[in-house]
């Protein structure tokens, strides 16, 4: 049963022909999201009363930091199918996702640098959320690394799979440091749902975009699956 159902909905094959159908509406959610909430966030949404039109960076700098820790638990959790099930659409997932997440993680540090230099007064500090997203950007780092010096492709998929799931617990601490210690960074806003620590104005349009972001990973993964599958398909023949 469980072969049946691997081979008919998660099979690389399958996986194709479902995403030819998806990604046009991906496309277009994405479309619509980032327009509203560029031009939300960049000539609407009213210039904050201490950073003033500098906070506008948050409308980058949140949503790819949100979408870098997003990819890494997607990532984790197609390290679980891969040891477990030996999935081949999961393995593919996480290799293509790797890439991604990194140049996500860093824009997140070269946009946290960029803020925290007119705000803090330095381009870096050792702060807890800074240390454990630069923590996050090496855990990629050294996936692909893994990932290009292993030939045997099923010891590159293990392989990749333990460092995804062992390198999930950062992910927790990033989200719960600015909690647990004293830190510079400032602490939860967007996640406070019962009352968000930010103007309806701002928070819209930075659900846009967190929303944006979310989408056009799942753009550019669906893209480099499918090459990812068709390389294979080559290397078959």
């Amino acid at each position: 049963m469980l072969f049946w159902f691997n081979q008919k909905f998660l099979s690389p094959k399958a996986f194709y022909a479902t995403s030819v159908l998806l990604l046009p509406w991906l496309v277009g959610a994405f479309t619509v999201c980032f327009s509203y909430g560029l031009i939300a966030g960049l000539f609407i949404a009213p210039a904050d009363y201490q950073q003033g039109d500098g906070f506008r960076i948050m409308y980058v700098h949140v949503p790819s930091a949100l979408t870098a820790m997003m990819i890494y638990f997607v990532m984790a959790f197609s390290g679980i199918l891969t040891l477990v099930f030996r999935l081949k659409i999961a393995a593919i997932c996480m290799t293509c996702s790797a890439r991604i997440g990194a140049w996500f993680t860093f824009l997140a540090l070269v946009t946290g640098s960029i803020w925290g230099k007119p705000m803090w007064g330095t381009w870096w500090i050792w702060d807890a959320r800074l240390t454990s997203v630069l923590i996050l950007f090496f855990l990629y780092l050294g996936f692909i690394a893994l990932q290009s010096v292993i030939v045997n492709p099923e010891t590159r998929d293990r392989a990749g799979a333990l460092i995804a799931i062992v390198g999930v617990i950062n992910l927790p601490i990033i989200h719960y440091s600015v909690i647990w210690w004293n830190t510079l960074h400032q602490g939860p806003s967007i996640t406070r749902f019962a009352a968000p620590a930010i103007a309806p104005e701002m928070l819209y349009p930075l659900l846009a975009m967190i929303a944006a972001f979310f989408l056009f990973y799942g753009v550019i993964l669906i893209l480099r699956m499918q090459n990812q599958i068709l390389l294979r398909e080559i290397k078959k023949t």
